[in-house]
């Protein structure tokens, strides 16, 4: 019989029709983010009974527009960029595990299904979406620059509904994009069991960085935010801002080459 390859299906015998490739998986990009404040009670309504509020600040949420060109080892999306280019938008929250302060992402939408498929490989609630932002270039005027003063706008949308719409005003350097998304993520891989009432067949708490970090110059600055609700997507309702903090704008590179298993609740039978 011949062997299928694939690191994630359609699984072939070349296994060139894999959704996603094998990691290591490379990522260069910029990161448009805005930090604000809710209620903790809504991040604590969102999170599992086994996860706790961060100890300092648990109601800080960053939600960040990311701009990403991606591929895998020796770079062949790079050929064929429909493949490499995508963007996102996401909301990050803070929490607490066996008192280690973690990032998770709680809701987040992509433009392409190579990046949904990596995303729920990594436990990331990975969603279609409809993801604007402001790019900036060195050249011409239909641009602004890194500099006091340049004004950045990003728009979210899903299912044809504005979700989130943002504008950030850059003012000065700063040592870094903000405190929200700055620890090792913690999230849930599941799958419920094909059969009624199996429980869960996959079930595991994981935990993940980005190594290999590249990082550009960050800058800091105002930022507006407005965030909605539609019938089929919760965002201004589940994490509604009561103060913003500020914007922050930085390019990134990073290399995702795998996680950690924390905790193993699986029923595969």
């Amino acid at each position: 019989m011949t062997a299928l390859h694939g690191f994630l299906p359609p699984l072939t015998p070349k296994g060139s029709s894999a959704l996603v490739p094998n990691p290591p998986w490379y990522y260069s990009g910029t990161l448009l983010t805005i930090e604000y404040l809710t209620d903790p009670a809504n991040v604590r309504a969102i999170l599992p009974d086994d996860i706790d509020l961060a100890p300092d600040r648990p109601g800080a949420v960053a939600l960040i527009w990311a701009d990403w060109q991606s591929c895998s080892e020796g770079g062949l999306e790079l050929l064929d960029p429909i493949r490499s280019q995508y963007l996102e938008a996401f909301a990050v929250v803070r929490c607490s595990y066996q008192g280690v302060t973690y990032s998770r992402c709680v809701a987040i939408w992509v433009t392409k299904d190579f990046a949904i498929g990596r995303g729920w490989f990594q436990g990331y609630p990975k969603k279609f979406g409809s993801i604007h932002v402001t790019r900036l270039f060195n050249r011409g005027k239909a641009t602004p620059r890194l500099e006091n003063g340049a004004q950045l706008g990003a728009s979210l949308s899903a299912y044809d509904h504005r979700l989130a719409s943002a504008v950030v005003t850059l003012r000065e350097p700063s040592e870094d994009n903000g405190f929200v998304n700055g620890h090792k993520m913690l999230h849930n891989r599941f799958m419920p069991s094909i059969a009624t009432g199996g429980g869960m067949s996959l079930d595991q708490l994981v935990s993940m960085g980005g190594i290999d970090l590249d990082l550009g110059p960050a800058w800091r600055g105002d930022a507006e935010l407005s965030l909605a609700d539609s019938q089929w997507d919760e965002l201004g309702s589940l994490l509604p801002v009561d103060e913003v903090l500020g914007g922050y704008y930085r390019e990134v590179g990073t290399t995702f080459a795998g996680g950690e298993l924390v905790a193993d609740r699986s029923q595969p039978v």
